[in-house]
């Protein structure tokens, strides 16, 4: 696959790989200094907005197609929320704290934006990769969320993320990630975007060190 971007591209790319590893940076050394661990909390909805806009800058070719995927996975990923946190059909027993921010009806609206940057950083990564089937690209991408989230569960009910009900998390959680990823990146892939750049896969992976390194020091 051709992933090469124009010199405009190739520029906005390297600086929102910067923007994307210093603010991980940082943030992991916020969480971790005591006495002003709570005020970075109170920055993870602005970071996740940050990261939101960092991306659509950084996609090749945006327009309303772009748009119209952005607010579908927002809207699917909020909608999956609210069926999980009020029914527990979807993920198991559990209920938001307050570092995601504003709520509705019970469900952090940030949590949709989190989703869309998931699944776009994972459909891109899939999409650079070498791998043809559509299939196994969904598959990889949904298990390589799965995993992440193995890594997110124990700094999210530390930090009041979200908490599970008797304090255990449950099997259907990661059964229902899965599920959800896939979906998600089945829809990724139906919108068959150009190649696009670095930035959304250097977040994944950014997220995968941020998660990692507050799991072993909390």
């Amino acid at each position: 696959m051709n992933t090469q971007l124009s010199t405009g591209s190739v520029k906005t790319e390297r600086i929102a790989v910067i923007i994307i590893i210093l603010f991980h940076a940082v943030g992991t050394i916020g969480f971790n200094l005591s006495g002003i661990d709570s005020k970075f909390l109170d920055l993870v909805p602005w970071h996740l907005l940050l990261m939101a806009g960092v991306i659509i800058c950084s996609h090749n070719r945006p327009g309303v197609k772009f748009g119209l995927f952005a607010l579908l996975l927002f809207t699917l990923g909020f909608v999956a929320e609210l069926i999980g946190v009020h029914t527990n059909w979807l993920f198991g027993s559990y209920s938001y704290g307050e570092t995601l921010g504003i709520k509705l009806f019970g469900v952090p609206l940030m949590i949709g934006v989190n989703w869309f940057l998931l699944i776009y950083a994972t459909g891109v990564l899939m999409q650079r990769s070498r791998i043809k089937n559509i299939y196994v690209r969904i598959f990889a991408g949904a298990l390589v969320l799965v995993l992440l989230d193995i890594l997110i569960e124990p700094v999210a009910i530390h930090f009041d993320y979200w908490h599970w009900a008797g304090n255990t998390i449950p099997i259907k959680n990661y059964a229902c990630w899965f599920a959800v990823s896939a979906l998600m990146l089945f829809i990724f892939g139906k919108f068959k975007f150009p190649p696009q750049s670095k930035a959304a896969p250097v977040l994944l992976a950014m997220e995968f060190v941020f998660f990692m390194i507050l799991g072993l020091l909390n």
